[in-house]
């Protein structure tokens, strides 16, 4: 190898490891607020919605600033999916505790409740969301919000929210508008499948579009520009939930995920879950090469063989695809789901088993069911898919914050 081939390969590197100095720190709604001395909060009786994202830039918790915050009473904190810790697995039912540390309540939107009830808001006057969404309509956190939006609305209690970015860009959309039967932990916003919207600007769209009329406050971030992914923020990474543990895999998910309302394992129980897909029954290289002819930018695939620890076919090896993310501004996750899983539906009409009403809840509709079934041609499905996108792209705009 020559020292031009080495020089390249050292600044490829340089400039992968310091791509998020090339914009200045983005500011959060938490440290916005702190700026502000708590305007928003002043005298305020507080309910905190977060978990283990509820970070500063400077990596102090939430919790610890509102505690130490002047003249602003925290009273409890509610907790989403995956808990306070965010190491409870999906689905996985989050129980009431005490905090040994701050003696504060911590109770449960993930269990015996999803919406914040009168036991859990005494003594409050205000709640506050502070948590990491990553940008796919299914991710709970966002229905979480919406959930106790609509009960703040009700009960006449202030709901502050402190904004963070949309971790996989804030100009890119994808997928499908959810049908507006569906209200689902899963499925709750009448958003695509990836909305492009922080939790702010969410939370302005609902109550607006909604009628809601809640007393709603978003602080909102500041250098936050809608094309930067989470990496070039230069704030650090927290894992969101125990399989988000990269920007790559949560922007996958948004496509990927989506093979959870089938029997195909996604990757979970393995070192790189929604970066792999796959099952025992198909044949990799088949699926790998018809994934290759339909050249999909941004991506590499391979095969690839693995055995999950856990979850869906847990101890069985599983064959599928590796997915290797070379241009991610590129990719289409949403996509790749759609033409995995049409080729699956044909390939292995026995074995290949959707769930049709939790694939309408990831996707949106039944647009792909009737795709899959033969009363849609693929032009037609991404045709309508299109369509949808744009007239939501039409409606969002005006509550861009940034």
């Amino acid at each position: 190898m020559n020292k031009y081939c080495l020089r390249l390969i050292f600044y490829s590197y340089f400039v992968l490891r310091t791509s998020s100095f090339a914009f200045a720190q983005v500011s959060l709604g938490i440290d916005e607020l702190q700026k502000s001395g708590f305007e928003e909060l002043r005298g305020r009786s507080v309910a905190l919605i977060t978990n283990q994202t509820g970070l500063d830039r400077d990596g102090d918790s939430t919790v610890d600033i509102l505690l130490a915050a002047p003249n602003v009473k925290l009273v409890c904190v509610l907790t989403p999916e995956h808990g306070f810790r965010g190491v409870a697995e999906h689905g996985q039912s989050v129980l009431d505790w005490v905090d040994p540390k701050t003696h504060l309540p911590i109770y449960s939107l993930y269990g015996a409740t999803t919406r914040p009830t009168a036991a859990m808001l005494k003594g409050v006057n205000t709640v506050v969301f502070d948590i990491q969404d990553i940008g796919t309509r299914f991710y709970t956190y966002i229905a979480t919000m919406g959930m106790a939006l609509e009960e703040a609305a009700h009960r006449k209690l202030r709901f502050v929210v402190l904004d963070r970015p949309n971790p996989i860009r804030g100009d890119i959309i994808e997928g499908d508008i959810l049908d507006p039967d569906i209200k689902r932990m899963t499925g709750y916003f009448q958003v695509p499948t990836r909305h492009g919207l922080t939790v702010g600007e969410l939370a302005e769209w609902m109550n607006q579009t909604e009628n809601l009329n809640a007393d709603l406050h978003v602080v909102p971030m500041k250098r936050w520009d809608r094309d930067q992914w989470f990496d070039q923020t230069g704030l650090d990474f927290t894992s969101p939930s125990p399989n988000i543990r990269s920007i790559n895999e949560a922007l996958l998910y948004a496509g990927i995920g989506c093979f959870e309302a089938t029997n195909v394992a996604v990757g979970r129980g393995t070192a790189t879950p929604f970066e792999i897909f796959g099952a025992p029954w198909i044949k990799g290289k088949a699926l790998c090469a018809h994934l290759r002819d339909q050249n999909f930018p941004g991506v590499l695939f391979e095969p690839v063989d693995f055995t999950p620890e856990k979850e869906v076919y847990a101890g069985q090896v599983c064959h599928g695809v590796r997915m290797i993310v070379t241009d991610r501004a590129h990719l289409e996750p949403f996509h790749i789901f759609v033409r995995a899983f049409l080729f699956l539906h044909e390939s292995y009409p026995k074995e290949f088993k959707p769930e049709w009403e939790e694939v309408r809840v990831v996707t949106g509709s039944n647009k792909l069911r009737d795709a899959a079934e033969g009363r849609l041609s693929l032009e037609q499905l991404f045709e309508a898919y299109n369509s949808a996108l744009a007239n939501f792209r039409e409606q969002i705009t005006p509550f861009f914050l940034y």
